[in-house]
């Protein structure tokens, strides 16, 4: 059985709702699933999971969310190296520069991103829901 981690923040709750999808998919398809605010993670948990599936929002000009969830992701870079890791966000605006630029950044660090990343335009509705539940499927098979 997989050890998946759904890490997350969301500032208006869209990417909170991605991630709870995310999470049910995992769980859904018998992985050992924990869902975490980013503020309830460390680099230092990494090591317990073979997934990590990481969800932050588009922010200011397409870059992640640089007080609390950037510092987390840095620290835990350097321990992605041979894992599987998920992607996944919402955004406002823009095309998913930030996205695009985070996943060349996780494969930089040794990862593999084997289902892409994922990315929906502001509120997740019922089908948006159902993609990040398949993405999270598929994360852990």
């Amino acid at each position: 059985m997989k050890k998946i981690a759904v890490v997350y923040w969301s500032g208006t709750g869209n990417t909170e709702k991605m991630a709870e999808a995310v999470f049910k998919g995992a769980e859904s398809a018998g992985a050992e699933a924990s869902l975490f605010n980013v503020n309830d993670f460390s680099a230092d948990m990494a090591d317990n999971f073979d997934v990590i599936a990481f969800g932050c929002p588009s922010m200011g000009a397409e870059v992640l969310e640089e007080a609390e969830f950037e510092p987390v992701y840095s620290a835990c870079r350097d321990k992605l190296t041979g894992k599987t890791v998920g992607l996944f966000g919402s955004y406002g605006w823009g095309d998913g520069e930030w996205m695009r630029n985070w996943e060349e950044d996780v494969l930089q660090a040794g990862a593999s991103v084997p289902h892409g990343y994922l990315i929906i335009n502001e509120t997740p509705d019922d089908a948006g829901l159902e993609t990040c539940k398949n993405y999270g499927i598929n994360l852990v098979k």
